[in-house]
């Protein structure tokens, strides 16, 4: 997993609520692709025309939001189905936070699982974001701080927990984070096996 510390970038402005993960990959996609391959396919729905061609009034069609880092958005992004891929178009996007009022949970705990950061702010904290992601100033999202905001101006404080705070730091998942207490899970295996062997299947 990628590791998470300060992101500095270009923001798409997308505010609008309920955008669910069907519309930022389509089921069949899902069927038809494997990770690395999404890209093309992100927010497909409103990037491109029945005919294929793509929408010029979609945000990410255009300058300089094409290399867009960061989405800002409303509530309840990513709700819906329980897709990964979602994650994964995003991140292959070249997308590394979205910043909403709310979030999905199972796509929020997708994001933490894949290292790309969910940051939830006040909707007024959302909007005075926009004129300047509008510009195409870039914002700073530092998560180690927990700040973000407009390059150059006074950064915004968002709370994210600790633990998940730390694990993005450092690019590890709940399997790295359950490892670092292999030592301690041994032991007590071997301790459990000495007072209740008939549990353990021998070899």
């Amino acid at each position: 997993m990628k590791a998470f510390t300060v992101c500095e970038g270009i923001a798409a402005p997308l505010v609008r609520d309920n955008i669910d993960t069907d519309m930022i990959v389509r089921v069949e996609r899902i069927a038809q692709l494997q990770r690395g391959q999404f890209k093309p396919w992100a927010f497909e729905m409103m990037r491109y025309g029945a005919n294929g061609d793509e929408n010029a009034s979609f945000v990410l069609n255009r300058p300089p939001f094409r290399h867009a880092r960061i989405v800002l958005s409303g509530s309840n992004f990513g709700c819906g189905s329980s897709r990964e891929m979602a994650v994964w178009a995003l991140e292959e996007f070249g997308i590394r936070c979205v910043i909403a009022q709310s979030f999905g949970d199972i796509f929020y705990a997708n994001c933490l699982q894949n290292g790309l950061l969910p940051i939830r702010l006040s909707a007024a904290q959302i909007d005075s974001l926009v004129p300047a992601a509008s510009r195409g100033e870039p914002l700073r999202v530092d998560l180690r701080a927990r700040t973000v905001g407009v390059v150059g101006e006074p950064p915004i404080p968002f709370d994210f927990p600790d633990e998940r705070r730390e694990a993005l730091l450092e690019g590890i998942d709940e399997i790295d984070q359950t490892l670092r207490h292999n030592a301690r899970i041994l032991a007590f295996q071997r301790d459990d096996a000495s007072k209740r062997p008939w549990v353990y299947v021998r070899k």
